[in-house]
């Protein structure tokens, strides 16, 4: 797998567009099922603590700290960002829940071991080059009995687009999206990223790491990671996430029959030889 480039800024997308813009994310279908993988992560904590801490690795606007606190946790967010930092505590402070903490990206240098009982990121590992050394640091800061919560990454379903798969995005997309033409159209910032793109074909606008067919995560290599320390597999399973352009009729069809996405629980083993 080559080498990854560093991780940049998100400064530029902290704001609420970025929800607007990630419709894969914010729909309710979506959202439900967030909702329900957490409520189970949190069911499967055997760490006897009260009340539960969780940190939120890469919280982005909040999307994952808002679940976290509505399931009671107090929840440290996360993030390289300052832009996102400020929102989160805009948005979050008056539960008396919620923390925030600046990661450089690279580790979880400065939090101490055995420290949360859950540590839950979603749609984040494809953006940090060393993913699995980030792994690694998610397993050392929970405590015995404590879980770790990877969510919304793509599975290699997505990348070799089984004949059911792609039976389904095509009849589940719009022939022509003609909300994202116009939005593109008016995006005058846009054609900036545009000239970039040209000069750099692994450009993205968001300034991160996206997944290329060449460098996406792979998840054995997680499970390594995970097995190696001692740790158990509670649930792995695959999904078909719910886009906000797909036709809900034919997504409500092939949900139960193909997916591209997984989210995977994985439990501390009380053992302390197997920290």
């Amino acid at each position: 797998m080559p080498e990854k480039e560093p991780t940049v800024s998100y400064d530029a997308h902290a704001t609420r567009r970025y929800e607007r813009i990630h419709g894969e994310i914010f729909n309710p279908v979506e959202q439900q099922r967030l909702h329900d993988s957490l409520r189970r992560a949190v069911a499967t904590i055997q760490t006897g603590s009260q009340p539960l801490t969780a940190l939120d690795y890469g919280c982005g606007s909040g999307n994952l700290t808002r679940h976290l606190i509505d399931l009671g946790l107090q929840t440290v967010s996360a993030d390289v960002s300052e832009h996102f930092l400020r929102l989160i505590e805009k948005d979050f402070s008056r539960s008396g829940l919620s923390s925030t903490l600046q990661i450089n990206g690279a580790d979880l240098s400065g939090v101490q071991d055995c420290h949360f009982d859950l540590v839950a990121t979603y749609s984040v590992l494809h953006h940090v080059p060393d993913y699995l050394h980030i792994v690694a640091e998610m397993c050392r800061v929970v405590k015995p009995g404590g879980v770790v919560y990877i969510d919304h990454e793509a599975t290699e379903a997505y990348y070799s687009r089984p004949a059911e798969y792609v039976e389904f995005l095509r009849k589940a997309q719009p022939r022509v999206n003609w909300r994202r033409y116009l939005r593109l159209l008016f995006d005058v910032p846009g054609y900036v990223h545009i000239v970039r793109r040209l000069l750099n074909p692994r450009y993205k606008r968001e300034g991160d790491i996206h997944v290329w067919p060449d460098d996406h995560i792979e998840w054995d290599k997680i499970e390594r990671v995970l097995t190696e320390r001692g740790w158990e597999v509670v649930l792995k399973q695959d999904y078909l996430l719910c886009r906000s352009l797909y036709d809900p009729a034919v997504y409500s069809q092939y949900k139960d029959r193909c997916s591209d996405q997984r989210v995977l629980i994985a439990r501390k083993r009380q053992d302390p030889h197997g920290l």
